[in-house]
Formats: structure tokens, sequence, C-alpha cells
């Protein structure tokens, strides 16, 4: 028999592979439960499951990645490879194999987190200051006489905030003061076009606005110099940038924000019609007051004559009667001549109203097309005479100094055989070839003999 060994070893705890990777994996999330990390995306995939698989990686390491759905689904960007992204994910084990993994649960392009913090520390910084107090905001006018709409003059926001105050309150006068909207250019323009807006002291309100876009599009809206040159406008600013979820610090410091370029034209005017219809409802409820009032007094009259009939006092009642008479008289002149002033502002209104129809204005402007096609064709017409005449008198002037009026006279010009002119018998011998051109027509000729003058005949 053998003596036990008191220094026998230890009883061995075995571990399974699945054991072991749920024993790491509950270590790692309970060391590292949700982390942020940044790095570029590879080997992007998504199967047919809806699930998002990639890797992330650095200059000196990677790791594997996995977005299941609906994170995934919720994404407003397409992840490639490339990318430099920003993830929240919790650290984990994918226990079948045994793999290190992160399981990402939110995922943002990395320049737009950067922006997205760099927003978050102004908007901080701008409301500590009490740039975005409530009790500084300033009530809009209920009928502007004139807007002025701070945007890009070419961008589709302008022609839907200038179709709707078109169609809303055609009364309203609107001047678009054209600045850049996206760009290095565009924080410095928008904060020079205030400033001149504001001293301009001709705007009942200003609309700062632009469409959709990115947080990077949008950025010239989040700059600390557009904020608090709409904090020192003297009138009133309104901020409708991008669309119903995007929000800027304009939007903050402005006296009002409205969704979309559209729902700030109609929060700055009134609706005509609406305003039509509230008008004739008034005047409705004008001539029933008036009838009511007519009646009350009626019966007043009525029981003042009983009265008076009760005590007898006919020559009282008859001067009561007649200036009762003369009251009421003027009473229905007026109440008449203010009901007529009611209707008449009511028909200036809805003349004003047609007058500035877009039909009116396009008939007029067809008008003046006509006009000054008219005066354009009188004008060639007087221009192609006077060019005429001038053409008809250099005419004239050149056949004046023509060699063919010289030689209608009865002159004639002399050609030697190579074509030049001979301008003296010198140059010509006898025998040779000449021909003369003549005012209707040419002569060839030979010489036969030469005559040259002695000197001193």
């Amino acid at each position: 028999m053998h003596a036990p060994d008191d220094h026998a070893a230890p009883p061995r705890h075995i571990l399974t592979p699945s054991t072991l990777n749920r024993l790491v994996r509950g270590l790692l999330e309970d060391a590292l439960p949700l982390v942020w990390i940044e790095g570029e995306l590879s080997n992007v995939a998504r199967p047919a499951s809806g699930h998002l698989y990639f890797t992330l990686k650095d200059s000196a390491a990677q790791v594997r990645c996995a977005m299941f759905r609906p994170k995934s689904a919720a994404l407003r960007f397409k992840p490639v490879d490339g990318m430099q992204v920003l993830l929240r994910a919790r650290v984990g084990l994918y226990e079948p194999r045994g793999e290190f993994q992160l399981v990402a649960e939110h995922m943002e392009p990395a320049g737009e987190g950067a922006l997205q913090r760099e927003f978050e520390r102004l908007k901080a910084q701008l409301g500590a200051e009490g740039l975005f107090d409530e009790t500084r905001k300033r009530p809009l006018p209920r009928y502007p006489r004139r807007i002025g709409v701070i945007t890009s003059a070419t961008g589709a926001a302008i022609r839907d905030v200038l179709s709707v105050l078109a169609r809303r309150w055609p009364l309203t006068e609107v001047d678009v003061l054209p600045v850049p909207v996206q760009g290095r250019e565009a924080p410095p323009a928008i904060v020079a076009m205030l400033k001149k807006a504001s001293r301009a002291a001709r705007f009942d309100v200003l609309l700062v606005t632009r469409g959709g876009g990115s947080l990077e599009d949008l950025w010239a809206f989040n700059d600390e110099a557009v904020a608090r040159a709409i904090h020192a406008c003297a009138v009133p600013v309104v901020s409708a940038v991008g669309h119903e979820v995007d929000f800027s610090i304009a939007d903050f410091v402005a006296d009002l924000r409205a969704p979309t370029p559209s729902a700030a034209a109609e929060l700055l005017v009134p609706d005509a019609q609406t305003t039509l219809r509230h008008l004739r409802q008034l005047q409705q409820r004008l001539a029933t007051l008036e009838q009511r009032r007519l009646q009350a007094l009626s019966q007043r009259v009525d029981h003042l004559q009983a009265r008076l009939q009760a005590q007898r006092p006919q020559a009282r009642l008859a001067r009561d009667r007649e200036r009762l008479a003369h009251l009421q008289h003027r009473l229905l002149a007026v109440l008449r001549e203010r009901r007529q002033g009611e209707r008449a502002r009511l028909d200036r209104l809805h003349a004003r109203l047609l007058a500035r129809h877009p039909q009116q204005r396009l008939t007029l402007l067809q008008q003046r097309l006509a006009t000054q096609s008219q005066r354009l064709r009188q004008a060639i017409v007087r221009t192609l005479e006077r060019e005429r005449q001038a053409l008809t008198q250099v005419a004239r002037t050149l056949h004046a100094v023509s060699p063919l009026a010289t030689l209608e006279r009865g002159y004639a010009i002399l050609f030697d055989e190579t074509g030049k002119v001979v301008r003296s018998a010198l140059n010509v011998e006898p025998g040779s070839a000449l021909h003369a051109r003549l005012a209707d027509g040419e002569l060839a000729l030979r010489v036969e003999q030469r005559e040259i003058p002695k000197p001193g005949r």
C-alpha cells in the first residue's frame, strides 16, 4: 500500500469552449458596457436579413462589427467602404466562433459628429448668454407692408416663399436680398445683409431661409456671427432653415422659427380670402347691430309717445315729435353714411386685391411689350432710311470722282500688252499692240508710228 500523498494536485475545473466564451463575453460586457469608437469602414455587407456587418479599422488595428435591425434600417446615410464613421457600440464576443466584436447601436459620419458637438457647444454658450430667451422675442406684424427675404436668389426656397406670399397676401411687397447660403463665404455675406437690412429701416420683418440639406450644408446658419447678427437686428427675424426635422442656431435666436420656407411664408402674412370673409362677417354684424339699435330706439320713441299722450301736452308733444323725427332722420343718415363708408372701404380693399392679381400684372406687361415692339420696329425703319440716304450720297460722291465719268466725256485709257496703263509715248514702241478702254467698250490697237514732240515745240 502507498501512503497518501499530502501534496496531491487540486481537482481540475474543466471548461468547455462554449462555457469559456460565455464567461469571456460576460466579463467584456461588464467591463465595457458601452463605448464610442471612431474608425474607417471596410468589408461592409448587408445580407437579406437586413443586418449590417463590417470591419472598423485604423492604421494599426481592426475589429469586426455588427449592427442589427432595426438599428441599421434607421440610418440616414449608406455606409460604404472607406467612410470614416463614429460608433456607439457594446463590446462583446460572438460565442459560436469565439470572435471578439462590437455590436453597434448608433452610427454617424465622423465629420457630422464633430459638427454636432460644435453645434451643441455653441448652443449651450449662446443659451447661457441669454440669446434664446423667450422674453426678448418680438411679435411679428399682423399685416406686414414690406418683407425682406435673405436667401439664395436661385434656390428652391425663394420660389416657394414668393409663391405662397403672392397667393396669400399680394398686398405685401417682397424684396429678395440675395446671399450665398452654403460654403465659407456664406456666414459673412449673411451677417452683412442682416446689418444692411437692419440699417435700411424699410422692412417690417426679415426672413432668413434656405432649403434642406445635410448638417454640413446648413452649417452657415450655425455660425456664431450669424446668430449675433440676428440677435442685434432692429426688426423681427423669422428663421426657416432646412426641413421640419432640421434645427439650427439661427432658429433658436430668431424671433420665430418656421419648420420650412413655405410654412414661414404662411406665418408671415394672413390669408387674403380668410381676411375678406372676416370683413364680410364684420359688415354683416355691423348691419345687424345697427338694425337692433334702430329697433330699440324705435321702441323707446313709441314708449315716450305713449307717456306724452297720457299726459296730453299737445304742443310739447308736437315739438318733441318733430325733434324726434329730425334726430331719427339724422341717425339714419349717419348710420347709412357709415355703412356706405364701410362698404366703400371693403370695395377698395377688394379692388386692390384684384389689382395685385398676377393676371392683371401679366396683361399690363403684355401691353408694355406690344408698345415697346412697335417702337422698336419704327426705330428700325427710321435707321434703315437714314442708312439708305447716306449710302446714296456716298454713291454719288464715288461716281463723281470715278474714272468712268471721265471716260463718258470722250477720253480713253490705254493699256499695253501686260495690262499696265500707258502713261507716256516713250514707253511704247512702233508695232506694239495696245488696247483702249472707252466709256462704252474696248478697242484693240497697234502703234504704226510714234511722234514725240521735241523740246520747245
